[in-house]
């Protein structure tokens, strides 16, 4: 067995920010095609609801370069059918390459979601399955709001679908339905036949070969990782699968190594690349560009990880109440350098046209300079013409310690 590799903190840093897209300064226009290749070096980019600000999968393309434009995502994964929808830890854009390992994955969900869904969410829904499948195959695409009429909503709020909504959501996490487009942020469902290419639905690998892709293509894209992380990067294999393909492939395609923590906390002893010294010699020196990210940027959706990498405790406060929140409703990281130097609360007051900045909250050794000022106002007026807005709008006192 070889010796334990020692990776000090800075140089974890600077590999997760190459690794997420993240060192270099946009210096191109992004074009479709490489917007693609972006996705696929992500491997998925998060779908979230919220749009306080922007949608957060067009933010977290947008970090990496403010050249994006939605429309080329839309084009990608609606005309191309070079991506597809579905879910890995949460729902995502998923490059179709990887569909054939979904159609395992669609296996396993059929029975557990049945299950789950019939203890938590409106009784009902499995009596619509079969209705809702011949609807969509007779009469073509629909959404949610094309069905379910006349059906009682439950009473736990936007969670809580009527029974033709659930069956929708329920035949597309099983791979039966995919989403054909959008229709604003509304999912247009229609049978996966019509949608996802053939030859992407009738490749079927084995489950050792979901087993080496899942866990080789995530710590690829980790660069180190515990199991739990490498299982839980693409949520289709258990932490014992992955400790068994780590394992197995020690000092082959796995190293291990020791990693510096930044919040104080021991080094942890984590699997590894098998490249990963070739690739420390390579590695850029991250940009000064500052960057705001989603909360559900890649670089920082694990956020035990994050705040051992970075020593920046971050939690999104949508869900908490008004009054016990620390920061703000819509609260995101910034990032300059290998550092994550603060958060700033954002949101875009479509009426009025503003991108309103509610408060800006700096890490301790961190100083507003003139040239983090800059850097600063630089960001929001990309932020503003990305979102459309006519002006930024300070508030008064929105810096804060």
């Amino acid at each position: 067995m070889r010796p334990t590799i020692h990776l000090s903190n800075q140089d974890a840093r600077r590999l997760l920010l190459y690794l997420h897209g993240l060192s270099f300064t946009p210096s191109r226009k992004l074009t479709t095609p490489g917007l693609l290749e972006l996705i696929a070096h992500l491997g998925f980019v998060q779908v979230d609801s919220i749009n306080t600000l922007v949608r957060a999968h067009h933010m977290i393309l947008f970090a990496r370069s403010p050249t994006y434009q939605p429309s080329q995502l839309a084009h990608l994964l609606e005309t191309e059918r070079a991506l597809f929808e579905n879910w890995t830890h949460d729902a995502a854009i998923i490059p179709m390459q990887f569909y054939h390992y979904w159609t395992l994955r669609f296996e396993r969900e059929r029975e557990r979601l049945r299950i789950r869904w019939r203890q938590y969410r409106r009784r009902g829904f499995e009596e619509q399955v079969d209705q809702v499948l011949s609807h969509i195959r007779a009469n073509g695409p629909v959404m949610a709001r094309d069905l379910g009429i006349g059906q009682k909503k439950g009473t736990q709020g936007w969670w809580d679908w009527h029974p033709s909504k659930t069956a929708l959501e329920y035949l597309w996490r099983c791979g039966d339905l995919a989403i054909t487009c959008r229709d604003g942020f509304q999912k247009v469902y229609d049978l996966a036949d019509r949608v996802i290419p053939a030859t992407a639905r009738d490749a079927r690998p084995s489950r050792d070969a979901m087993v080496d892709w899942a866990c080789r293509s995530a710590l690829q894209r980790l660069g180190f990782a515990t199991a739990r992380e490498i299982a839980g990067f693409w949520a289709a294999v258990s932490a014992a699968e992955a400790q068994a393909w780590c394992t197995h492939h020690l000092d082959n395609d796995v190293e291990q190594v020791t990693v510096e923590c930044a919040d104080g906390t021991p080094s942890r002893l984590m699997f590894a690349r098998g490249d990963l010294v070739a690739l420390l010699k390579d590695l850029p020196h991250p940009s000064t560009h500052l960057r705001f990210l989603s909360p559900f940027d890649p670089l920082i959706r694990d956020r035990l990880r994050t705040h051992r990498m970075f020593n920046f405790d971050y939690r999104i406060e949508v869900f908490v109440p008004a009054p016990q929140r620390r920061y703000g409703y819509y609260v995101l990281p910034i990032l300059q350098g290998d550092r994550l130097i603060g958060r700033i609360d954002m949101t875009h007051r479509r009426q009025a046209g503003t991108l309103d900045v509610l408060g800006l909250w700096l890490e301790p050794g961190q100083r507003l300079t003139t040239g983090r000022q800059q850097a600063l106002d630089m960001a929001l007026e990309r932020l503003r013409q990305f979102i459309g807005a006519d002006t930024v709008v300070c508030a008064s006192g929105s810096l804060k310690s």
